[in-house]
């Protein structure tokens, strides 16, 4: 097998498909590595550490993608950067399908089967190849970062001789993994945080890392928990009441954290422009849902914005900000994913069963995943 990766070319994007690590183990399946020169310059690898892991460094994509078998990506590819790959090329990435339906037919045409990795299903043997998941656990962490920086206060209690520093509070919106590592991140610099969620199975999660449970009680539809562990929307009665207690509590807050996605729609609205209002001059407010809609009303994707004496920090695709540990997370995901698949005739990875059904986007020319067509 040809297996080639080319350098990310959506703006912003520094992360790589494959690390030298991977790479090695590749070559190890008995495949030929082509690397895009350059193609990890953003992540911090160099063409030097890919060549001493076996690759061949080459100048352009379309060099890497010339009688490619297997094309390894990031972002989803532009239909016209497949030209010249082999017939029916396995493409393998993050294709972002919703809301992209016609980039995913220009693919499919292309004769290129395609996976979409953040539709991996969540089951336990799925999870090592989880880019969803590993990159959240970045993105948690690194919006708490975020949060600090733009923080004009000190996060831990300190006791001086000039006085003492009272703890920052954090509350955490939205508890999967992003908005659990956010919580220990958190905890790890000295807030005090609370953190709420749609989903009542998370409270002791919340608990268990030092936290407070901020949960409404006795309304119906409590439960929030949806096909594969997403939340879903909730009831107007549960919205209404969910409303009533975090107003009371956003408004003792310094740092807020939102991480509240629902997969194939808009991101759903957890903070009020009004809410914002209560809260101190000088706290944070982080929006990672920014790019879907926002859970912020206010929050602007790509920018740090000001409303009311309150910062909203909307930065796009928080996993590039720590490109190396992204990228190589990212690049495990996807040798997991292929390893586990390995045709040992030499022939692609035969992703057939539960696991292929679910992240395969096209094939044939044809674009056959159940959750596009529906």
């Amino acid at each position: 097998m040809r297996i080639a990766i080319v350098r990310e070319r959506t703006e912003g994007e520094t992360r790589v498909a494959a690390t030298p690590e991977t790479v090695t183990r590749f070559i190890g399946l008995g495949n030929n590595v082509a690397i895009e020169a350059g193609a990890g310059a953003a992540a911090r690898i160099t063409d030097e550490s890919y060549q001493a892991a076996g690759a061949e460094i080459v100048p352009t994509a379309a060099v890497a993608i010339k009688a490619a078998d297997i094309i390894l990506t990031v972002r989803r590819p532009d239909a016209a950067l497949l030209a010249g790959a082999g017939k029916g090329a396995l493409v393998v990435g993050g294709m972002d399908p919703y809301g992209n339906e016609g980039d995913i037919a220009a693919l499919a045409k292309t004769g290129a089967t395609v996976v979409a990795m953040e539709f991996m299903p969540r089951i336990t043997r799925a999870q090592v190849m989880d880019i969803l998941s590993s990159q959240a656990n970045l993105a948690g962490y690194q919006s708490v970062i975020d949060a600090a920086v733009n923080f004009d206060r000190a996060f831990p209690m300190m006791m001086t001789a000039a006085g003492t520093v009272s703890a920052a509070k954090c509350f955490v919106m939205g508890v999967g993994v992003a908005g659990l590592q956010a919580i220990a991140t958190a905890r790890r610099l000295g807030a005090q945080v609370s953190a709420t969620d749609v989903r009542s199975a998370t409270k002791e999660q919340i608990q268990s890392l030092g936290a407070k449970p901020i949960f409404v009680e006795n309304v119906a539809g409590i439960e929030g928990e949806g096909s594969g562990g997403y939340a879903t929307e909730m009831s107007e009665e549960y919205q209404k009441a969910q409303a009533e207690l975090v107003s009371g509590h956003i408004a003792k807050q310094d740092i807020v954290i939102t991480t509240a996605l629902i997969p194939g729609r808009a991101a759903p609205r957890l903070v009020t422009d009004a809410q914002v209002a209560t809260m101190k001059p000088g706290s944070v407010i982080v929006d990672l849902a920014v790019e879907q809609g926002g859970n912020v009303e206010g929050a602007i994707a790509g920018e740090v914005v000001e409303r009311h004496g309150v910062k909203i920090v909307g930065h796009r695709n928080v996993p590039s900000r720590l490109a190396a540990d992204a990228s190589a997370l990212f690049a495990r995901n996807l040798f997991n994913f292929l390893s586990a698949f390995w045709d040992k005739d030499g022939g692609l990875p035969q992703v057939d069963d539960e696991i292929g059904d679910a992240v395969r986007l096209t094939r044939g020319g044809q674009v056959v995943n159940a959750r596009l067509l529906g």
